[in-house]
């Protein structure tokens, strides 16, 4: 019964490596049959590799920022009364935004003019008195002590009225402070109080900023600041912008690095018009070097695992290159190609799945329907 399990096993086994044998076999005949079918393609499917100018530098990451911009806190504790600007309104300068209680300071105000004229009429009297006794003095009749008292009385009345004085410009200072206006042409960028909060003095009540002066402040690594300078130009692209790349230049570099991030801040003046939004992510290069290179984008790149391929359309075949890429451009997105093709070949624009590596290739040109 043994020799028949073990005979059946054999017969079984052999049925099965017979079964797979045509799989493998038909396996490779559509191989050679994908192979030896030409790929039909059009114009648009092929682009050529050109040599464009590669600019090698520190790369820069940050985010678009007015260089005017204003925090506009309480100067008085009070209540708010009206908040007469909204998140995204246009200002001019001195356009009244927020309006304050100015009831307290009110009276104040009323309080040390009322001082002021007290001190002017007791400042006056004794202005009068000094005089009297100094004539009756040169006739003999009042004592130097008595002119020297009144001197005195004067003297003291001229500093209570300059202090008087001094209080009522306090006072309207602080009458002035329960309006808050804006500093300059501009936009409300951030409201942060509405009609009856409390502000104690310190509170930010509105920020307001000039979108028409918009620069880049990015960060770059410590390791390479070394290689930066002002004057330098910078190419950079910024999220959700329709123009493809913005350029500028290097203003300003920070003379210390984050004690955390160890990056540097470093401010680049845009030239042209950026996005008049500020806080969109920027990411840019300052160019310290530059050469002419062969570059491909993305789409035209097939990634297998750490490996980079193209597909290159040579002697009316396909052929699948291997690819040594550099660094991405900042300014473009394009991928600098270190070897695999050079300027002037063709490779495919949009390469899918299924190609075979020598597949013959045939050009055909769409005509324009009729």
């Amino acid at each position: 019964m043994s020799r028949f399990v073990a005979f059946f096993a054999v017969v079984l086994f052999g049925a099965t490596l017979s079964a797979c044998s045509p799989n493998k076999h038909e396996s490779a005949e559509a191989a050679k049959k994908a192979a030896a079918q030409p790929l039909l393609l059009a114009p648009e499917d092929v682009r050529r590799v050109d040599s464009a100018l590669n600019a090698g530098g520190p790369v820069l990451t940050g985010s678009l920022q007015p260089e005017r911009r204003a925090d506009l806190r309480a100067e008085v504790s009070t209540t708010v009364l009206q908040v007469l600007r909204d998140n995204g309104d246009v200002v001019r300068k001195g356009d009244l935004l927020v309006r304050m209680d100015d009831t307290a300071i009110r009276d104040s105000l009323s309080s040390a003019e009322e001082a002021a004229r007290a001190a002017e009429r007791s400042l006056d009297q004794s202005e009068r008195q000094f005089k009297r006794l100094t004539t009756l003095q040169g006739q003999g009749m009042s004592s130097t002590q008595s002119v020297e008292d009144a001197e005195a009385r004067r003297n003291q009345a001229q500093s209570d009225l300059a202090a008087a004085r001094a209080r009522v410009v306090a006072a309207r200072q602080q009458l002035q402070r329960t309006e808050v206006r804006a500093p300059f042409d501009g936009v409300i960028s951030d409201r942060k109080v509405s009609a009856g909060d409390t502000a104690q003095v310190g509170k930010e009540l509105l920020k307001v900023i000039d979108p028409a002066s918009m620069r880049f402040e990015g960060l770059v690594s410590v390791e390479r600041v070394a290689e930066l300078k002002a004057g330098q130009a910078v190419h950079f692209r910024v999220a959700g912008a329709s123009q493809a790349a913005f350029s500028g230049r290097v203003q300003h570099i920070a003379p210390s690095a984050d004690e955390v991030t160890r990056q540097v801040s470093v401010r680049v003046a845009v030239e042209g018009d950026v996005p008049r939004v500020a806080g969109l992510y920027a990411e840019g290069q300052v160019v310290t070097t530059s050469d002419m290179v062969p570059m491909l984008p993305e789409a035209s790149l097939t990634r297998e695992g750490e490996h980079t391929y193209a597909w290159r359309v040579a002697g009316g075949k396909l052929a699948k290159v291997a690819l040594k890429l550099g660094e991405r451009d900042a300014r473009s997105g394009m991928w600098v190609v270190r070897a695999g093709v050079a300027a002037g070949d063709e490779v495919l624009r949009a390469p899918s799945t299924g190609l075979v590596d020598g597949q013959p290739v045939e050009r055909v040109v769409l005509k324009p329907k009729q």
